[in-house]
């Protein structure tokens, strides 16, 4: 079993700036790629990166590329999500996740490939 607490959401001004974090603790939580995702009200939830279990690897959607940075420090088991030039469009609840295997495959963008979520923190832009 992997648990993830994420923590730093927050209300912040549009061209403002967060950094997400998501710390993960049980058998082989720090050998797994992440990803986040989030969803917005009334809204499905997406795909906003992933990364290799390294953290070679980085993978992002449209939306937030040139934006937003993952990284993680496996020597804490954490996982980061940093947040620039923030739009109210990126306002959602966002989650981190542990994927099922140890390898990224072609779908990193589908939340079907992640076992463990964390319990989710609301980031809201207001304009």
């Amino acid at each position: 079993q992997v648990q993830l607490v994420q923590s730093g959401g927050s209300l912040v001004q549009a061209g403002g700036s967060l950094r997400l974090s998501c710390a993960a603790s049980g058998r082989t939580s720090s050998s797994r790629p992440m990803g986040w995702f989030r969803q917005a009200p009334g809204k499905e939830r997406e795909f906003v990166a992933a990364i290799s279990s390294t953290g070679l690897d980085t993978y992002y959607a449209d939306s937030v590329k040139g934006r937003f940075t993952i990284s993680r420090d496996n020597a804490k088991s954490t996982a980061y999500l940093q947040m620039h030039s923030l739009e109210p469009e990126d306002t959602a609840v966002y989650y981190c996740a542990a994927h099922r295997f140890a390898l990224l495959g072609p779908n990193y963008y589908s939340d079907r490939e992640y076992a463990y979520w964390g319990q989710g923190t609301q980031v809201t832009v207001s304009s």
